[in-house]
């Protein structure tokens, strides 16, 4: 008996799934030719979208929920200025509040203002 090891029925029989996670830049990467077997195999595709400011805003509530916070810890101000700096993206905005939080927190103050953000983004993330 010959065994043939070529893989000509792995599209058919799909063996096996993959879940390939990434920031845009994986996309440049596989956009390239060299990539380009991979790039015909991917059959969904998902986008996280900026959030707008109320969006943010909520984002962020539901993250401290989590955490255990039983009231508001930024103050709207505070919202805003990470809007303006992380532009709705999720990952900006979990690093300026995790920074905002660290400072708030080395301070001794319960509630994060515009200004302690603003000290924040300039001295920390700028």
């Amino acid at each position: 008996m010959i065994t043939d090891n070529t893989n000509y029925k792995m599209d058919a029989q799909s063996p096996m799934a993959l879940i390939l996670v990434g920031q845009t830049e994986l996309w440049d990467r596989l956009r390239m030719q060299a990539y380009a077997a991979i790039r015909q195999r991917i059959d969904l595709q998902c986008k996280l979208p900026h959030f707008d400011r109320a969006q943010a805003g909520d984002y962020i509530k539901r993250h401290l929920a989590y955490a255990g916070a039983e009231h508001d810890i930024f103050s709207d101000g505070a919202v805003d200025e990470v809007f303006r700096f992380s532009s709705g993206s999720a990952r900006l905005i979990n690093k300026v509040c995790t920074h905002s939080l660290i400072y708030g927190a080395q301070n001794k103050r319960r509630i994060i203002d515009d200004h302690m953000v603003k000290h924040v983004i300039q001295g920390e993330l700028s």
